[in-house]
C-alpha cells in the first residue's frame, strides 16, 4: 500500500518533471538537503545527490544509508565517487542536466561536461503548500506562541534577566512544547540594540523596549514571529505606526496580488508618518522547510501571490541609537489572509 506521504512526493516529482520537460531538460541533480527531504522524506546528515527523472534515485553517503533506508520513499544507492555518478548519468543518456542555484563550485566542476542549466523548478514547487504542510506550519506557530506567553517577557524584564538567558529559555520552552529545534537563532534585543534588525542576544540585563524575533520547527516546518514589548510613550507611538502598517498589509494579502504591492502598502503608511527611511528591510518573505523561501514581499518582487502560499508580514521602524519596533505575523494566502495563531500583536 502506498502511503499518503509517498503520494505527495510522487506528485511533487511529477510536477518538477513537467517543468524540466518544458525547458528540454533530461533530469535535475539536487544536493540541497531540504529539497531532497521535500521530494523523498529523507533528510541527509552528511551529503547526498538526488537525480530527479522518471525513476528518481538518491546517491547517499555510507554514514546515512540506514537513515535513508528507513525514511526515503525513493530508491537509494551508496555514493562511492563522482565518477560513479557521471557513469550513471551517461548510462541513463542524460545530457541536459538541471542544477540548483546553490550547487557548490566543487560539485559543479565534477559535472561540467554535461549541459548544465540552473533551474528554479523545486523552489517554485515549494511555494504552494500542501494540506499537510499547512497543518505543520500552524502547529509550529502554535508551539512558538504558547512558549512566548509562558516565558512572560515583562516579568523577566522586571526581575533583571539577561537577553541571552531569555533566548535560551525560550528555545527550551519551544522544545518542551513539541518543537524539534528553533527555526533560526532567536533574536532577543533590548534598549538601543533593538534598532538592529538582526541583533545577537547579549550578556546584558533587559532594557526597554524588548524585541523578540523567534520561531521553531515542527516536523521540519518553520514558524517566524516578532513581538516588541514597549514601555514608554515614544515607544508606544512608534509601535502604533508599525501596527497600522502591519494590519493594513495583512488586509492587502490575497491571491492574485503582487508581492511588491503588499510591500508598498506597509511602506507607504510608515513613510506617511515620516519614518520611511527607518523601514530598512522588506515587508516579509515566504517560509516552509527553510525560514526564507520565495517569494519575498519587497519592492522589486512581482511574484503573484497564490492560494496556499505562506508569507510573513513584518514592518519595522528602527531609530539608530534609540530603539526599534517590529511586529511580525505569518499569514496563509487565500481569498483573504489567514493569520497563523492568535497571539496578540501587542503584549
Amino acid at each position: 500500500m502506498v502511503s499518503s506521504e509517498n503520494k505527495v512526493h510522487d506528485f511533487h516529482i511529477k510536477n518538477i518533471l513537467k517543468r524540466l520537460e518544458e525547458k528540454d531538460l533530461d533530469a535535475m541533480m539536487v544536493a540541497n538537503f531540504n529539497n531532497i527531504y521535500y521530494l523523498s522524506g529523507y533528510l541527509s546528515t552528511s551529503f547526498a545527490f538526488m537525480i530527479v527523472k522518471e525513476n528518481p534515485i538518491i546517491f547517499v553517503s555510507g554514514m546515512d544509508l540506514e537513515n535513508a533506508n528507513n525514511n526515503s520513499s525513493i530508491d537509494i544507492i551508496k555514493y562511492e565517487s563522482a565518477d560513479q555518478m557521471v557513469e550513471y548519468l551517461n548510462e541513463e543518456e542524460i545530457k541536459d542536466l538541471a542544477i540548483e542555484s546553490d550547487l557548490t563550485a566543487n560539485a559543479y566542476q565534477k559535472f561540467k561536461d554535461f549541459n548544465l542549466t540552473i533551474s528554479p523548478a523545486i523552489s517554485i514547487e515549494r511555494m504552494i503548500k500542501t494540506d499537510d504542510e499547512i497543518d505543520k506550519i500552524f502547529k509550529a506557530g502554535e508551539i512558538a506562541h504558547k512558549s512566548l506567553l509562558e516565558l512572560d517577557v515583562r516579568s523577566k524584564q522586571e526581575k533583571g534577566a539577561e537577553e541571552w538567558e531569555c533566548a535560551y529559555e525560550l528555545g527550551y520552552l519551544m522544545r518542551k512544547n513539541g518543537a524539534s529545534t528553533e527555526s533560526f537563532d532567536t533574536i532577543f534585543a533590548s534598549g538601543p540594540v533593538s534598532s538592529l534588525p538582526h541583533s545577537t542576544p547579549r550578556h546584558h540585563k533587559l532594557d526597554t523596549p524588548v524585541l523578540v524575533d523567534y520561531g521553531c520547527k515542527f516536523e521540519g516546518y518553520c514558524s517566524d514571529t516578532t513581538r516588541t514589548f514597549v514601555y514608554n510613550e515614544k515607544q508606544e507611538e512608534i509601535s502604533k505606526i508599525v501596527l497600522e502598517a502591519h494590519d493594513k498589509a495583512i488586509k492587502a494579502v490575497k491571491e492574485g496580488v503582487k508581492s511588491c504591492e503588499v510591500d508598498k502598502v506597509a511602506r507607504d503608511i510608515i513613510t506617511e508618518y515620516g519614518y520611511g527611511d527607518k523601514f530598512i528591510h522588506s515587508t516579509g518573505h515566504s517560509f516552509g522547510l527553510d525560514i526564507h523561501e520565495s517569494p519575498s514581499l519587497s519592492l522589486k518582487d512581482e511574484t503573484i501571490l497564490e492560494k496556499n502560499m505562506f508569507v510573513t508580514i513584518e514592518p519595522g521602524i528602527y531609530l539608530e541609537g534609540e530603539f526599534g519596533v517590529r511586529i511580525e505575523d505569518m499569514v496563509l494566502v487565500d481569498k483573504k489572509a489567514k493569520i497563523v495563531g492568535n497571539l496578540p500583536p501587542i503584549l
